[in-house]
């Protein structure tokens, strides 16, 4: 009998504790703080400040799955093998162990404890750059060759098979932009002092039977495992970060760190030994729903994927929604937008004339609501919130779609015509036309467009391809996107982040500057509370080094008389200057002293407890007696990844800028450091 997806989640987290590991829960889908990204993306991006050197608390030995989102995939979403949203299982060593292990160790696993035929596990090492200096990865090479031996296996190691194809080997060498790490990229754009190093994955082979590559468009290229065909899926990545980069070349690291991640959604795929994502436990479900609801079938191929798309989305969707994100026209807003309306236009195409998106919530928190609590316990606004965006959008979907037809239709774009001669000026419905023909179509009518009526570039691209066929070249695309994009930041529609290019590693900003607004976020979390109640706690924020951002609820509208109240607090807070201090300890000491947090962990690890206060309470607290008093003893108390200055007093001033509504219940201040 086959294991499910969730049994493979806590087979991996059991198997790695037998290995001395520490479990820990995975962070917020929506980091906390971090204007370097939107959202996480990757299980190591929590870790980049351990793997760059900071202690962990729990030690050396690290284990957890991740919740991740890829807002970059959402375009390729749809076939059988991508998803915008997935659980990361990763294992971490911060110079402890290195390759021998972790090599050792993920054989074991795949193996052992999840029944996948060694037989159909290839893998890839990084070939090495002789101009750099860095050698081939031949360590990794013979640990593999010793442990496939141990499963009677002889695994013949070869190169260029991207050129030569596979000639019958197990071990595959390709370059740095396949089999290297670093935050920064390939080792040439790594600035000095930058650690990194080669990485060795692991891919599932369903088999030259399926005939996928030979029914894909890559028929006519040389299949290897890197190959995008299908045939191969990569379900995990070990992360040898080995080298530091100076003035002179890379040099070895003291000690090496490990960091492995593998998608949970990729191995159950393999457990399942089929390469469709959406035929396992995670999906079935979900998919069963939308067959019900619109009365078609999975296994029609014209539908699947939309169904894949609907699938993918809404979980995305569901997830953010869970920690309390709202559809809006910015940032993480805008992309969770994105994702319930594209959902809602493939429904559409489905034949779904009704709202559906709360009846496949029902469906996604029944999978997840025992690993991830949060969403059975927001089950009502996820609801909601679905249901008030769906008819939002069915209502705009229903005009905007009416105008684009019949301007694409009085359009009459015929290729090879004088475009001049076929512009036509008109207005459709209040809103003016365009002839959508090359150089006429422009991104900003597509900004526009969206605008007036809530359509994402992409779904105006589809239906325009929908209606008239492949209308642009490639080229004419990324002109669109990039007219699209300039016109949104123009509106500053598009955020800091975006505009200035998001870090894929995420790890978050330790300067003066943010320091000071990290520990002021604490300051006004407890003014708030003094002011308006204890009702108020954190729905999220985001600070950057112009200014500080902090989400909170509270229904009744915020007078200026209580902004004042609440600025002047926090100003005489920092003009006493009070002693900033952490302790590290375990989630439940951290709720008996009062710790303002989100505790959804299953794992009891220990948190970073940051107090504001007297120094004189120090000694109450770490004798356990604080929790008696719990915010009166200090005046904030908070679990938080930090940094913070050392008293109030280095923060200097305070001002709030602006408070406004963001949503039902949700009040928003921006304010600075001055």
């Amino acid at each position: 009998m086959k294991i499910t997806a969730k049994q493979l989640r806590q087979k991996y987290l059991d198997f790695f504790k037998g290995k001395g590991h520490t479990i820990i829960s995975g962070a917020s889908l929506i980091p906390e703080n971090d204007p370097t990204t939107l959202f996480t993306g990757s299980g190591m991006q929590s870790m980049m400040p351990f793997l760059l050197g900071e202690k962990h608390p729990l030690g050396k030995k690290i284990t957890d799955s991740q919740k991740c989102f890829r807002s970059q995939d959402i375009e390729e979403v749809g076939d059988n093998r991508h998803t915008t949203f997935f659980e990361m299982l990763g294992n971490w060593s911060l110079g402890d162990y290195f390759k021998k292990e972790q090599i050792t160790w993920m054989l074991e696993f795949l193996t052992r404890e999840i029944g996948l035929d060694p037989q159909k596990i290839y893998v890839t090492v990084f070939r090495g750059n002789e101009e750099l200096n860095i050698p081939r990865d031949t360590e990794a090479v013979d640990i593999w060759k010793r442990e496939f031996s141990k499963l009677k296996i002889e695994a013949k190691d070869i190169d260029f098979s991207e050129r030569d194809g596979m000639q019958g080997g197990r071990i595959f060498y390709y370059d740095e932009r396949k089999n290297w790490w670093s935050r920064a990229g390939v080792p040439g754009d790594m600035p000095i002092g930058e650690p990194g190093g080669p990485d060795s994955e692991m891919f599932w082979d369903f088999g030259a039977d399926l005939k996928l590559h030979e029914n894909s468009r890559f028929k006519n290229d040389v299949c290897h495992v890197n190959c995008d065909c299908g045939r191969f899926l990569e379900i995990g990545n070990n992360v040898f970060m080995t080298y530091k980069k100076t003035n002179s070349g890379f040099e070895p690291l003291p000690a090496g760190n490990i960091d492995f991640g593998g998608g949970l959604e990729r191995m159950a795929a393999a457990v399942n030994d089929d390469p469709d994502i959406f035929k396992t436990d995670l999906f079935t479900l979900i998919v069963s729903k939308i067959e019900e609801i619109s009365g078609k079938k999975y296994s029609d191929k014209d539908l699947a994927f939309s169904m894949r798309v609907i699938a993918d989305h809404l979980k995305a969707a569901i997830f953010m929604l869970s920690e309390g994100l709202e559809p809006s026209n910015t940032e993480r807003g805008y992309v969770l937008r994105r994702l319930i309306r594209r959902a809602v236009r493939y429904g559409k195409q489905l034949g779904i004339n009704k709202s559906f998106c709360s009846e496949i919530a029902e469906v996604v928190v029944g999978i997840y609501q025992d690993i991830y609590p949060e969403v059975q316990k927001n089950i009502e606004f996820i609801k909601g919130q679905l249901d008030i965006e769906e008819k939002r959008f069915l209502k705009a979907l229903e005009r905007g779609l009416k105008v684009l037809h019949q301007q694409i239709k009085l359009s009459d774009y015929e290729p090879g015509k004088d475009m001049e001669t076929q512009h036509i000026e008109m207005e459709i419905d209040g809103f003016p036309g365009f002839a959508p023909s090359g150089e006429d179509f422009t991104g900003r009518w597509a900004f526009d467009f969206y605008q007036s009526f809530g359509f994402p570039l992409e779904m105006t691209i589809e239906e325009l391809k929908n209606r008239r066929g492949d209308y642009f070249a490639e080229k004419d695309l990324e002109r669109l996107k990039a007219e699209f994009f300039e016109a949104y930041k123009k509106h500053q529609k598009l955020s800091r982040t975006a505009s200035a290019g998001v870090f894929k590693g995420g790890l978050q900003d330790h300067s003066e500057i943010s320091t000071k607004y990290h520990t002021a976020t604490h300051l006004l979390q407890a003014a708030l509370r003094q002011v308006l109640g204890n009702h108020v706690f954190q729905k999220g924020s985001n600070i950057t080094n112009e200014r500080m951002r902090f989400d909170f609820p509270h229904q009744k509208e915020i007078t200026q008389e209580e902004l004042k109240k609440v600025e002047d607090l926090v100003n005489q807070k920092i003009k006493e200057d009070l002693p900033v201090h952490f302790e590290e300890m375990e989630l439940e000491k951290a709720k008996r002293v009062g710790a303002l947090g989100v505790f959804e962990s299953k794992y009891g690890e220990k948190v970073k407890v940051y107090f504001v206060g007297p120094l004189a309470n120090f000694p109450q607290r770490v004798s356990g007696q604080a929790g008696q008093g719990g915010e009166k003893d200090y005046y904030s108390i908070e679990i938080c990844g930090g940094p913070h200055v050392g008293s109030t007093g280095e923060i200097g001033g305070f001002k709030i800028q602006k408070c406004e509504s963001i949503g039902q219940g949700v009040k928003r201040i921006r304010a600075v450091v001055v």
